[in-house]
């Protein structure tokens, strides 16, 4: 694999995903008028948390960091981005008009980053690093954040995202709606781990015939 290209590559997706958080930044600074509550708001959401983690660890895969171009890490990044495009596409398509900044950062961290980092982990990163028990390790992210959403929006008593608006829809709709996504995440990582092994024993099998 050439080396500058897997670095171009993962310069392009940083790139994309700190303009994403960047427009959506300015879009929220624009309405408040504040760029400490702007961040807050920002932070608020798994698609900019999972945005600003995309630009800092393909930043580093970049920059030719090797700590950062671990193919564990790049898989959970993937899994990370296909469940915000997932969520966004089933849930959250077209529940406000966008404009601005905010149809931009929709655009990149919706619908480009969720294509281009599993594109970039099924071509440029080596295969046979994955194991079974990986996606239980990723599924620490979305968990952690939905303890972090739950306890925030006891406190300040707004939810980021409709569906787990604990306030408005109660314990029971929120848990319907985030054991499915659970499962879905889970899922995926596991089909994830099984291509993994079947595209390593396939290049396994093309390096004994050449």
């Amino acid at each position: 694999m050439n080396a500058r290209f897997v670095r171009l590559a993962a310069a392009l997706i940083a790139l994309c995903a700190a303009i994403g958080v960047g427009a959506g930044f300015t879009a929220v600074f624009g309405r408040t008028g504040s760029a400490p509550l702007a961040a807050w708001i920002m932070v608020a959401y798994f698609t900019n948390l999972t945005g600003i983690a995309v630009a800092i660890l393909f930043g580093g895969i970049a920059l030719g960091l090797p700590a950062l171009a671990r193919p564990r890490l790049v898989a959970g990044a993937a899994l990370a981005t296909l469940l915000v495009g997932l969520v966004q596409r089933l849930l959250l398509y077209r529940v406000r008009e966008l404009r601005g900044g905010d149809l931009v950062g929709d655009i990149l961290l919706h619908q480009a980053l969720p294509v281009l980092v599993p594109l970039f982990w099924l071509a440029l990163v080596p295969k046979g690093r994955l194991s079974p028990r990986d996606p239980l390790l990723f599924a620490a992210y979305p968990l952690a954040y939905l303890g972090y959403t739950l306890i925030r929006g006891a406190y300040d008593a707004r939810y980021p995202y409709p569906f787990l608006d604990v306030g408005r829809i109660g314990w029971g709709p929120v848990a319907a709606y985030a054991g499915p996504i659970a499962v879905a995440f889970l899922a995926v990582g596991w089909a994830m781990v099984a291509l993994d092994r079947l595209l390593a024993v396939g290049a396994r099998r093309r390096a004994a015939r050449s």
